[in-house]
């Protein structure tokens, strides 16, 4: 019997997919319990078994549209599933209680508060950006294993991050990379969108903010930390489906790369990954061979002696958000990182 005590934890947002997402990996996990659940000031207070009628007599607290710092107080850690710009009012009151945070938003996912400003808004705590630590546990697991504020990446940046670092870590990336992502609905958060209306998407495929969507210089920005100067071009695309991003990478290089070696370089570099997964050469991952899990898939194949093809597929709520948030949060518990999901 594991002698490891549950830790306490609170959700900002419990009310978005994201949210719901994060408290039903919560209750399945052995070492951490669900406590406490914020909604939006203008949304309604109500238990969280009525909110979601499949949680009764599992658990019993109120979600509440004000923050009860009281509550907060006894939580070990704490996520914030919170739309881009809101989270950052209150990570500085979480860490003075001594709080972790594990932050869903982009609010600090950047070390360079100007790239953010850029594309969001002045930021209101940028003194805290160089304590972050940017949760992708395929790079910077052992930094977020003494984080406090983990910023956990966006859902495409995830996708295409995965995708692009063997040949980065390399130095073989030459020229600009073109980043074609497909996305379920779910990764448009739970607004009231004329756009995101059923009839709108249901039989229907749409790009949208071609090489304007906030997530390419995140991509970018990553990666140059990485030392691998890039270019990107960005188009995000909706699809009718719920869960699921399949993004696919044309991706100039430097050398005439042998298929076999291109093969052995990404199943060497995530040998040791628990959720990345690699296809046999030439293959295609498929977002329904994902759904619900916390993996990552990833295709290679080379066209030409300059060009490859990379293609990654994610759940967008599970590694691309919720399932990548509860994997930092294992690393910095001390947990077994794959726990609750099903793989050993």
């Amino acid at each position: 019997m594991n002698s490891k005590k549950k830790i306490n934890a609170g959700i900002f947002g419990i009310s978005g997919y994201a949210g719901r997402k994060l408290l039903e990996l919560l209750i399945l996990h052995p070492y951490a319990e669900p406590v406490a659940g914020f909604v939006a000031p203008n949304e309604h207070e109500m238990p969280v078994q009525k909110m979601y009628p499949r949680v009764a007599k599992i658990l019993d607290f109120h979600c509440t549209n004000k923050v009860d710092w009281n509550v907060v107080e006894k939580c070990d850690i704490i996520f914030l599933a919170l739309p881009h710009v809101v989270s950052m009012s209150f990570v500085p009151k979480i860490l003075s209680l001594g709080k972790k945070v594990i932050d869903l938003s982009a609010d600090y996912r950047f070390s360079d508060a100007s790239i953010y400003e850029k594309w969001y808004q002045k930021h209101t705590s940028p003194e805290l950006l160089s304590q972050a630590v940017y949760g992708l546990p395929e790079l910077y697991r052992k930094q977020i294993s003494k984080g406090t504020l983990i910023a956990n990446p966006g859902c495409y940046p995830t996708s295409a991050i995965l995708g692009l670092l063997p040949v980065a870590k390399r130095g073989l990336i030459n020229g600009r990379v073109i980043v074609n992502s497909l996305s379920g609905f779910t990764g448009a958060g739970r607004n009231p969108d004329v756009n995101l209306l059923f009839a709108e998407g249901n039989e229907n495929t749409r790009a949208y903010k071609i090489a304007q969507h906030r997530h390419q210089p995140e991509i970018k920005h990553i990666l140059e930390k990485e030392n691998c100067t890039i270019e990107v071009i960005f188009v995000p695309h909706l699809i009718p489906v719920n869960c699921g991003i399949l993004t696919t990478m044309y991706v100039p290089v430097s050398e005439d790369i042998d298929p076999d070696e291109l093969q052995k370089m990404y199943c060497d570099f995530y040998s040791n990954e628990p959720f990345v997964r690699i296809m046999e050469y030439g293959c295609s991952p498929e977002i329904k061979n994902v759904a619900g899990t916390n993996f990552c898939d990833i295709g290679v194949k080379k066209v030409d002696g300059s060009l490859i093809v990379v293609v990654t597929a994610i759940d967008n709520l599970v590694k691309g958000a919720s399932g990548q948030a509860i994997q930092n949060m294992n690393i910095m518990m001390g947990f077994e990182e794959t726990l609750p999901f099903y793989i050993r």
